[in-house]
């Protein structure tokens, strides 16, 4: 669900044309609807709600410190996976209280933040950074909390890139090593493992992943309480799905059905981590035609929009929705998928100016004729869009707005070429 919809032709967010917004603040530009944001966090919310969990937000998939400011006010936590994040979270007012802090490569200054503004938890993903944790904390004679991250070796089906679950990866540590981990940390003065945490991959589609990697951590929390720890939460991560076409994921109730019966009545505080499940469909990237062209037998859109703006084409052949944000009747109503079966489509590569062949926003896709000047809106770039941006070739990052009904707020300015050389000139 998103409140990006076409009225008359043309694409809206919330009660503002898209068009209206592109002609102020020029393209290309992330659009976020608010009332999205906070349906899907509310969502999760309220599906989970016997279990009262603790929700984090996952800062990684779309940072904009005033979405942030957002969320926490709707009573969201948040999981960052570095300093820069929680530097970002603290700004916007999130409370450390409902921080967790995940990732591989904490430093020591990273660490020593972290405890000084008195998070959590801390997601540990490996003995040698427990020990280093441990060293930290005991240094600085402060009581911290720690989650250890368990591979449960579950396959969730997603792209190779962002399956973290498995043995093979260099997040957490495997189910049978977490016993001597324990054994050998469990007890510290100043640590407190007190937790499990989970985080199997993103997107995952379906719940029957969650299902065998909560039945394996249960058994393995179980065995830990018989050895006399005390294991008192229960991290799921985040990983649940977004919709890139239309009816791809299923909604928060759908998972909760399958994960609330198994943590009834454990004793286990449960933090979720969604991530794109709230942000993904609540923005927008709008960019211009600049050209087309015929190449061969291909017939090539050429946007001012790239592979700098929106990374995930082309780092995972990831599928984002396009189309027009102005349309004739006979392509007003049409469903998120690929491919679109209308007559009047042509099959189209939507590609961007950067220097490289990979560069890319859609392959072989069936569009409406468009011509130079017209702007398309490439739909469910809320996650890890900017976040993933960059100023490869020397382009300027774009701007982000904020739609909140019928208000518009630029959230970020559209770097200038002065940004580009800005931590240059001393």
């Amino acid at each position: 669900m998103d409140h990006f919809q076409y009225k008359n032709n043309e694409l809206y967010c919330e009660e503002v044309p898209v068009g209206q917004i592109a002609g102020q603040v020029g393209t290309p530009v992330y659009i976020y609807s608010a009332a999205t944001l906070k349906h899907h966090f509310q969502s999760i919310q309220a599906a989970f709600s016997e279990l009262d969990p603790l929700i984090c937000y996952s800062v990684k998939g779309c940072s904009n410190i005033n979405i942030l400011r957002q969320m926490s006010q709707w009573g969201s936590g948040f999981d960052v996976v570095s300093g820069g994040e929680l530097f970002r979270v603290l700004k916007a007012g999130g409370g450390a209280d409902k921080v967790v802090y995940a990732g591989v490569g904490k430093t020591d200054d990273e660490i020593r933040a972290a405890i000084e503004a008195g998070i959590a938890y801390f997601n540990i993903e490996s003995e040698a950074e427990l020990e280093n944790l441990i060293d930290i904390a005991t240094d600085m004679k402060r009581e911290v909390h720690g989650a250890l991250r368990i591979n449960p070796d579950v396959d969730p089906e997603t792209h190779r890139y962002t399956t973290t679950g498995k043995k093979e990866t260099k997040f957490g540590v495997d189910i049978e090593r977490g016993m001597a981990v324990f054994e050998t940390y469990g007890r510290n003065e100043y640590v407190k493992l007190t937790a499990i945490h989970l985080h199997i991959g993103s997107p995952v589609n379906s719940t029957e992943p969650y299902v065998q990697a909560i039945e394996k951590a249960l058994v393995f929390i179980e065995t830990l309480r018989s050895s006399g720890f005390t294991i008192d939460a229960l991290d799921l991560g985040g990983g649940f799905g977004a919709d890139y076409v239309t009816g791809q994921a299923p909604n928060a109730s759908v998972y909760a059905a399958a994960i609330v019966p198994l943590l009834r009545g454990r004793g286990l505080k449960l933090i979720l981590e969604p991530g794109r499940s709230i942000s993904g469909n609540a923005g927008v990237f709008i960019t211009e035609v600049l050209y087309t062209k015929r190449g061969g037998e291909k017939e090539f859109v050429i946007v001012d929009g790239a592979m700098n703006d929106l990374i995930r084409p082309m780092l995972y052949d990831a599928f984002h929705f396009i189309w027009p944000i102005k349309v004739t009747d006979a392509f007003a109503t049409v469903k998120r998928t690929d491919p679109v079966d209308l007559p009047g489509l042509k099959k189209t590569e939507v590609v961007g100016g950067i220097c490289e062949s990979s560069d890319y926003l859609a392959k072989d896709r069936m569009l409406p004729p468009v011509q130079r000047g017209e702007k398309l809106c490439v739909f469910t770039a809320g996650a890890y869009g900017f976040a993933m941006s960059s100023q490869y070739n020397s382009r300027p990052r774009a701007a982000e707005v904020l739609v909140d009904g019928s208000e518009v707020q630029v959230i970020r300015r559209r770097e200038t070429y002065d940004d580009l050389i800005e931590a240059e000139t001393m």
